[in-house]
């Protein structure tokens, strides 16, 4: 058998693709996990809401995962970055940076997702620690604290509900005019929750941890922890080169199998979903895994 053919080529090695990689190794399928080692949350401090890991480090929870994957010996790793892919008669060929050419019969993309940064001075350095994404990843932590969400629109209404279960002392940061209904204000307005329009060019922090959001004016409001809706792009564009297409919201299209749009090329994690947790990328790897190995055992038997 040739090195470099693979029953199965897995595009990013965070918790998505190393659960399909213990998928596939325990159903003792050829592998190869190419991933560069840049996840998104890599500054994050803790990771929550995930039975038997909650509080330990993101870097924690995928060392303790690669090491029990590296235990299926047919299973191997690849530190590389995936930039193009195409079809071929026996399957999929995918080109990395280092200028390696690997094949597979079938390929999962757990590319994950890149969030685009506002030019706001302090924003990045906050970003998974104080400014952050996510209630159920985060809010218990900032329970009763003095909070800010930072969108506009549906986006901020969904968010507000959910954060202030966690909290009353609640602001949305629209940085222009509010987009709300006269329902929505109204529900705004019962809940206690003030809307502040004016833009944000600042956030006042130490050590990534919010002190004070700064306005265009110079004016100031000081908060805990700051809710971010941000948008987004892909860590790669190999669902392009293969032809994959994307949802509305500019994820990967997958059915309810985690089948792409080309035969063949599966997908999981934070690049199909915008429920972004470990629990959920683990869960979508190990299904989607199972998938595979199920095709491509229906293929031989």
């Amino acid at each position: 058998m040739r090195e470099n053919l693979f029953d199965v080529i897995i595009i990013g090695g965070s918790y998505a693709g190393l659960s399909a990689a213990m998928s596939l190794g325990r159903s003792t399928r050829r592998t190869i996990v190419i991933d560069s080692g840049a996840p998104c949350n890599r500054q994050t401090p803790h990771s929550h809401n995930f039975l038997t890991q909650d509080g330990k480090t993101p870097a924690e929870i995928s060392a303790a995962a690669r090491k029990q994957v590296e235990a299926y010996p047919t299973v191997k790793f690849l530190n590389d970055l995936a930039i193009q892919g195409r079809r071929t008669g026996a399957g999929f060929e995918i080109s990395t940076a280092s200028g390696r050419i690997l094949e597979g019969k079938k390929l999962i993309l757990s590319t994950g997702i890149k969030d685009i940064m506002p030019d706001i001075k302090g924003f990045q350095e906050c970003w998974g620690i104080s400014v952050i994404h996510c209630p159920y990843c985060h809010g218990y932590e900032f329970r009763k604290r003095k909070t800010a969400v930072m969108t506009n629109g549906a986006r901020a209404m969904h968010l507000a509900s959910l954060v202030r279960n966690l909290t009353s002392d609640l602001t949305i940061l629209t940085s222009g005019a509010p987009d709300f209904s006269s329902d929505d204000l109204e529900k705004l307005h019962r809940n206690g929750v003030r809307v502040i329009p004016d833009e944000v060019t600042e956030i006042l922090h130490y050590n990534g941890q919010v002190r004070q959001v700064v306005f265009a004016d110079g004016a100031r409001a000081g908060f805990d922890a700051v809710y971010a809706g941000l948008a987004f792009r892909h860590h790669t564009d190999i669902h392009v080169s293969l032809g994959c297409a994307l949802n509305e919201q500019g994820y990967i299209r997958i059915d309810n199998m985690h089948k792409t749009t080309i035969p063949g090329v599966f997908a999981c994690g934070d690049s199909t979903s915008p429920l972004r947790s470990v629990a959920n990328a683990v869960a979508t790897g190990n299904f989607a895994g199972a998938v595979v190995n199920s095709e491509l055992a229906q293929e031989k038997f």
